[in-house]
């Protein structure tokens, strides 16, 4: 029997025993499952919420890792196959590394031993991403494991607010990232997919305290509602205005991208509330896309939203971004800045890395510039347009 059909057999297995299975019984699931079939040293480890380090989940204590080893992302080799998404032999011996994925979005790494047929690795690793995002949702345990400092209760309504960081298709890659990972106030980002249209936001409220998260959330809940309802871009930012001076009377208030780009034909349009003009890439080009803004929303000054449109081409691709990311100043008061952002984008895709781990390295580049602490939140998304 080759390798791949005992591995469709424990995948089927685990499929079925899962069902009834929380997410701190999956280590222990997954060592029966794969011992059957002469796997050995078979383990799971996911990343924290940082990308900073990989947590071994061995389903005991609290957070699912008690007993369990921790590696650096940054110069291990199961940090390797993190960071490229691509499966690491370990010399010669037939053991691997091979990322856990959700679709394309970065979960973990798995390790397995005994096997010499990486096709099945990755068919096993792919199923584990499956059981892993199937079980997180409900799960403390999981909660608990990816963080590596306490969690502010704005940072904890964001970061359930917030898509998944990550998302790909044949047409559009789209991935996000966000710091302070466990103080985040007022950034928030959003899309998602509506037939052949993907709309994109980016929020930044006012403020860096709880009442910040308030409005981000609010802010996120009305514009779903409002796009899911049918409502056409123009007329959203007035509806969740309403919903806003409701409920903060003109006290507070969130600038905002609003985007929709057609897959099929690379038709962008998109309204400004008062934030930050996205930054279109073009090649080894950059310019920013002006847009008449409209005030920020809340602030209910009627002024008019203007829908601004821009064809893109194969291969272009969109930063919507916060004020955290450019105004992060070095130890004498110089802003990390527009250029320096941009730039460091371009260069890491000039060396083919995977687009979650350029934007992984360009927080983690944001972050040491200004000495490991932001004081404003700082949020990035970024959208390739294949065409």
């Amino acid at each position: 029997m080759s390798a791949q059909t005992e591995i469709d057999g424990v995948v089927s297995a685990l499929a079925v025993a899962s069902h009834l299975s929380s997410f701190a019984e999956l280590p222990a699931l997954l060592s029966q499952e794969t011992a059957r079939v002469g796997l050995t040293d078979v383990s799971v480890y996911l990343s924290d919420r940082q990308e900073r380090v990989l947590r071994e989940v061995t389903g005991e204590g609290p957070d699912a890792h008690r007993g369990g080893r921790e590696m650096r992302v940054d110069g291990t080799v199961a940090g390797l196959a993190y960071t490229k998404s691509e499966p690491v032999r370990i010399g010669d011996e037939p053991r691997y590394w091979m990322p856990v994925l959700d679709g394309t979005e970065r979960l973990g790494v798995l390790h397995v031993g005994s096997v010499e047929d990486v096709l099945a690795v990755r068919t096993l690793a792919s199923m584990v991403g499956l059981l892993v995002v199937d079980k997180r949702s409900n799960s403390d345990a999981y909660a608990r494991l990816i963080r590596t400092e306490p969690m502010s209760v704005a940072a904890e309504m964001q970061w359930t607010l917030m898509a998944p960081g990550t998302f790909a298709n044949q047409r559009v890659t789209v991935s996000a990232a966000t710091e302070p990972a466990y103080d985040n106030a007022g950034d928030s980002f959003d899309y998602a997919l509506d037939g052949d249209v993907i709309h994109l936001a980016m929020f930044d409220a006012m403020g860096h305290d709880t009442a910040a998260g308030l409005v981000a959330n609010l802010t996120v809940g009305a514009f779903r509602n409002q796009r899911r309802s049918g409502t056409e871009l123009h007329e959203i930012p007035g509806a969740v205005e309403a919903i806003l001076t409701e409920e903060f009377v003109r006290s507070r208030f969130a600038t905002a991208i609003l985007a929709e780009l057609n897959m099929a034909t690379g038709e962008l349009y998109w309204v400004n509330c008062g934030h930050l003009p996205p930054v279109l890439i073009r090649g080894g080009g950059t310019h920013e896309l002006e847009c008449e803004p409209s005030h920020p929303l809340g602030m209910d000054l009627g002024l008019p939203v203007t829908v601004c449109r821009k064809q893109l081409e194969p291969g272009d691709r969109l930063l919507l971004y916060t004020d955290g990311i450019i105004e992060a100043r070095d130890s004498e008061g110089r802003e990390f800045g527009l250029e320096r952002f941009v730039d460091f984008v371009i260069r890491h895709q000039a060396d083919h890395l995977p687009v979650p781990e350029t934007l992984r390295r360009l927080i983690q580049a944001v972050m040491a510039y200004h000495h490991g602490r932001l004081e404003d939140d700082a949020t990035v998304l970024f959208c390739e347009w294949r065409g």
